[in-house]
């Protein structure tokens, strides 16, 4: 039996598992698709505190080394469930294996609504971003897209304004979602084009010319054309996948675990950090803050239950 199972190997995940592992516990960390979470699709990053410059890949293999070198176990899994025994917890995974640990740190992350183009997963990190504060200063002086018109596009794009020579906004509805406050520091800018009632069916983009533009359709005449720029800003929402472990921690009206910067749910010995809970910030930075919250709550959980 672990001392602590860490479900998902992104920042938070790993975080946690570090500083698990240095507090002398037994840690398991399973990840269902690539360890490092959604970071390895950046091919540069350069806001994470000590690097100048690094690919979303190599931060990820080098956080994998550090935790395997400190005696954590590493499953490549998808957990399906978890059974509540009190002093032991049960982690049933897609494979049909099972763990058992005496805490668990929910840290599954969450993963970004896509527009469901044809070529579009390819493009991630490749013309296609998700977050301005990350990829932003790449697109300096520059012409991008932003898909959607809530306040999570107008949030982005009001970073992408201070910085781009043009920001244009692609929302699919007849009118923005977005808070009036919002609506009105973005398009104060005068360097902000808007498009309604436009669907995006397209990109143009080759490996050898790399990311030129986005085709779109707008749906209230059929008309059909190409908007050239050198990135696109998907900003349509965030999906949290946190529905096999309502049992276990509560959600908020969004899907996402309601839990504070405690890290705490509402089972004793079940701890969450990461995109997964509600937050306003989701950074790699503060995933990691999350992750080491979470690995020193399940500590002090288990100095208490093992007195």
């Amino acid at each position: 039996m672990y001392d602590i199972i860490v479900v998902g190997g992104g920042p938070a995940g790993m975080t946690a598992a570090l500083y698990g592992a240095r507090n002398g516990k037994t840690v398991l960390v399973i990840e269902k698709a690539a360890f490092g979470g959604q970071i390895t699709y950046s091919p540069r990053v350069e806001n994470i505190p000590g690097f100048a410059s690094v690919s979303g890949t190599e931060f990820a293999d080098k956080f994998m080394d550090q935790i395997l070198s400190q005696g954590v176990d590493v499953e490549l899994d998808e957990v399906t469930g978890i059974e509540d025994g009190g002093s032991k917890k049960t982690v049933t995974c897609a494979s049909g294996n099972t763990f058992e640990g005496k805490t668990v740190i929910l840290a599954n992350g969450v993963k970004h609504r896509m527009l469901g183009i044809e070529g579009e997963e390819d493009l991630v990190g490749n013309g296609i971003s998700f977050c301005a504060v990350c990829d932003g200063d790449f697109y300096t002086g520059k012409t991008v897209c932003v898909a959607g018109g809530g306040n999570s596009a107008f949030v982005e794009a009001v970073l992408l304004a201070e910085k781009c020579g043009k920001v244009i906004m692609l929302q699919d509805l007849a009118e923005f979602t977005a808070d009036e406050k919002l609506k009105k520091e973005l398009l104060g800018h005068g360097n902000v084009v808007s498009y309604f009632n436009t669907k995006i069916t397209g990109f143009d983009a080759d490996p050898e010319t790399g990311f030129r533009g986005v085709k779109i359709m707008d749906k209230v005449t059929g008309k059909e054309q190409q908007i050239p720029c050198d990135g696109l800003f998907v900003a349509i929402g965030l999906i949290p996948d946190n529905d096999p472990f309502a049992g276990l921690a509560q959600l908020d009206d969004r899907g996402y675990f309601a839990s504070d910067e405690s890290s705490l749910t509402k089972t004793p010995g079940v701890f969450a950090a990461g995109d997964c809970r509600k937050k306003t910030v989701r950074q790699v930075t503060t995933a990691c803050a999350d992750g080491a919250q979470a690995a020193l709550a399940a500590c002090a959980y288990l100095r208490e239950t093992e007195k």
